[in-house]
């Protein structure tokens, strides 16, 4: 009797509610001002938590990507769900004895290893899952991270006001441990060689070369020059949107003439944008392709930040901040796709944990430079014609890996016409 296919909707709602569980690593902002009233430590040192957890992030997808591979998305997931609740619950105890190293340990280190395998955990199974529609899929679970700080940001308040800080982590920590193990469960990879039903005649009817350019190993990947171009056109991306995330309310203060109450609502919706614009390019990218996605996220980046230090309309300023946040949410989302497209999915998630040290190097790049040069100037324009330069690399790169793409799919289609 033929084994029972699982249900691939299903499959992206356990993706979804990993993912929503990791991406509250964003409301770790919430926590600042209750710790350094309890315990008198510094802004910057607490902030230092959130940075070690992104570090870990990058580096453990990295380095946890081959292992995801070889024992699939169910075993990973349940790493990741032991970690990361680990982490919150260690973060529990670091409070209640004052140990700021404890915390740096526990929601830095292990938390942030918990997060960087429960980021790539789902991805390479759902891409094996939507050939037909890769970036919807990808782009659903990731929005699960980008949305995940406006749900759990207002309930962490509340708990920390209701039950202290040391219980609002140990109770986070038991509800997402359980979210993320009951999600695992279910993840699988689809059987080999499986496809959506209808998927083969819809590709003869539309006569679409929807072929990958190529199946490599991780190893392989990192040997090619388009490799190298997704991860500079994720660290342009990462590092130009995390540092205007970092300083978006003082700065539209300081340009655009915003309240402060108007500048926090501002930043409020910008977590909206983040994540819409997530789910929103990456299932535009099933259409029109995941080159002319990433060539239309620099040309938008690169007018945006052009104006922006000229524009005193805080209509005009906040719309611009708003398409700069979907850009940065999208460049996320439609990666994975874009890796299956070029390298296929044989190991996609090794892959993608390489390409994701961008993110590690970027969350500590951006926030660093945009404060840097605002201290040494006491402006943001130099920063933001900075990133302008940037955004005209990354146009530049988005182009060119157009030639390289083109260049292997005639050498593929003349070595098939020769066998």
């Amino acid at each position: 009797m033929a084994k029972k296919v699982k249900n691939r909707w299903l499959i992206a709602a356990a993706a979804v509610g990993i993912h929503i569980s990791i991406g509250s690593v964003y409301s770790w902002s919430v926590f600042t001002n209750p710790l350094r009233e309890k315990h008198d430590w510094g802004l910057s040192e607490i902030s230092l938590t959130f940075s070690i957890a992104i570090l870990f992030l990058g580096l453990s997808a990295a380095f946890m990507g081959h292992f995801v591979e070889r024992y699939g998305p169910r075993i990973s997931g349940l790493i990741a769900s032991a970690c990361f609740g680990a982490g919150l619950i260690g973060a529990g105890f670091a409070d209640s004895i004052g140990s700021l190293y404890m915390l740096y340990f526990f929601y830095g280190a292990l938390g942030g290893i918990g997060l960087g395998i429960g980021y790539i955990t789902p991805v390479s199974s759902l891409v094996k899952w939507f050939p037909d529609r890769r970036g919807l899929a990808t782009g659903l679970a990731i929005m699960g991270f980008g949305f995940a700080s406006l749900i759990a940001s207002p309930v962490i308040a509340k708990l920390i006001n209701g039950i202290g800080i040391s219980n609002t982590f140990y109770l986070l920590g038991a509800i997402y441990f359980g979210i993320m193990f009951l999600s695992s469960l279910y993840l699988a990879p689809p059987p080999k060689d499986w496809r959506p039903e209808g998927m083969d005649e819809r590709d003869k009817k539309e006569e679409k070369q929807t072929k990958d350019l190529a199946q490599l190993t991780a190893n392989e990947a990192v040997k090619t020059i388009r490799f190298w171009a997704l991860w500079a056109m994720l660290f342009i991306n990462v590092t130009c949107g995390i540092a205007v995330i970092s300083v978006a309310s003082p700065m539209a203060q300081d340009i655009a003439g915003l309240s402060a109450g108007a500048a926090a609502t501002m930043v409020g919706i910008m977590g909206l944008f983040n994540g819409f614009g997530r789910i929103g390019w990456a299932s535009v990218s099933d259409y029109i392709g995941r080159p002319n996605v990433y060539t239309t996220f620099f040309a938008l980046q690169t007018v945006a930040f052009l104006l922006l230090p000229n524009v005193t309309n805080a209509f005009l300023f906040q719309l611009l901040v708003y398409v700069i946040l979907t850009c940065y949410g999208g460049g996320f989302a439609s990666i994975p796709a874009y890796i299956g497209d070029l390298f296929g999915t044989k190991q996609l998630g090794a892959i993608h944990g390489y390409i994701l040290t961008a993110w590690a190097a970027a969350g500590l790049v951006g926030p660093l430079v945009v404060s840097w040069i605002r201290e040494t100037t006491n402006s943001y324009s130099l920063t933001l014609y900075i990133f302008t330069g940037a955004f005209v690399a990354a146009l530049a790169i988005s182009l060119l890996i157009r030639i390289n793409i083109r260049n292997i799919r005639k050498a593929n289609n003349n070595t098939q016409a020769a066998g």
